[in-house]
């Protein structure tokens, strides 16, 4: 989720920090190289978050370029992030807490043009898979599928349903039957930022095309603070019985009611998902630039690690292993 400013136009939007406007403010103060030196260092070597040198992937990482004349940031409603997220940084970060893999999620700020995460993808293609940004409501939106898949090494898109609330129409029409039918033929995945009413009408085309690998990011963003979530929350668990469909395993700082790590107070949630879809469709994502943790308020990694290997009581090892690594490493063909 990228850490940008917001017009006042923007009300549809969510906001991408989850932790409100003073951590917005901490950002746009810092630092780059203080806010990343902060976030790594605090785990040393001896660590057991980063002891383990196993195979271990975050499938949901956002960069962002740099080099604003190169790589522009697009999007005219955000003003480019103040502080530094590029590659390299997260490079460091992620042979400092052994992570082997990445999945990179284009940030908005980067808007439709996906450039940047080409240069990643094409500079360190063994370290990372993209998923790219295109406008769903464009009526050539398979051809842009086409277009990044075919030019620019990525393998997929994100769609995020959740900022078009009573305005996601797209997500059924006749452009987006021809997006999915490109999937197909393209091998793409699909990456889906979705609130709980929207998954209905992501369940008719997951029907349609079951040869369409399709994640869900952050549960689904259930509000866990309604007197009663189960209503809507088997709106997600009623996918599981599509064998295409994943979930990740994100967020959970955000939808815990208490917000005090380790956010127990989701973990009923979570092993509702892991009965319903298993050990083997579910995945770890950190779900937010490492290069602005601290400032933003948001878990550090050793915490976000050690909630899958140490704290959330149903997963087995052997689950751990699974959810941090191998399920990530078949589905988006790392090797």
């Amino acid at each position: 989720m990228a850490i940008l400013s917001r017009s006042p136009e923007q009300g549809t939007r969510r906001n991408f920090l989850g932790t409100g406007s003073m951590a917005l403010a901490a950002i746009h103060a810092g630092s780059a190289h203080a806010v990343f030196s902060s976030s790594t260092e605090a785990a040393s070597a001896e660590d057991p978050a980063i002891a383990d040198r196993s195979l271990c992937i975050d499938t949901h990482m956002h960069v962002w370029s740099g080099d604003a004349d190169r790589f522009p940031f697009a999007d005219p409603n955000y003003a480019a992030p103040k502080i530094a997220a590029t590659v390299e940084l997260l490079i460091e970060e992620m042979d400092k807490f052994r992570i082997t893999h990445c999945v990179l999620v284009q940030t908005i700020c980067h808007a439709w043009d996906n450039a940047y995460l080409a240069h990643c993808l094409n500079k360190y293609p063994d370290r990372f898979r993209g998923h790219g940004l295109i406008d769903p409501t464009d009526e050539a939106v398979a051809e842009r599928l086409e277009y990044w898949m075919t030019e620019h090494r990525l393998v997929g898109m994100r769609f995020s349903p959740i900022y078009y609330v009573n305005r996601d129409e797209w997500m059924t029409s006749s452009a987006a039957v021809e997006l999915w039918k490109k999937a197909e033929t393209l091998g793409a995945i699909f990456n889906f930022f979705i609130s709980t009413p929207q998954l209905p009408k992501l369940e008719q085309m997951v029907r349609q095309f079951p040869a369409v690998p399709v994640v869900i990011d952050h549960l689904a963003r259930i509000d866990l603070k309604q007197s009663d979530p189960l209503p809507e929350f088997q709106k997600l668990l009623a996918l599981a019985k599509y064998p295409n469909v994943y979930v990740k395993v994100s967020e959970l700082s955000v939808l815990s009611p208490s917000a005090a790590y380790p956010w127990s107070d989701t973990f009923a949630w979570v092993k509702r998902m892991y009965d319903a879809f298993g050990p083997d469709r579910m995945l770890w994502g950190t779900g937010f630039p490492g290069a602005t943790r601290e400032q933003a308020g948001r878990p550090t990694l050793t915490q976000e690690l050690d909630l899958i290997r140490q704290e959330i009581p149903c997963f087995t090892p052997e689950d751990r292993k699974k959810i941090l690594g191998t399920n990530a490493a078949r589905l988006w063909k790392f090797t």
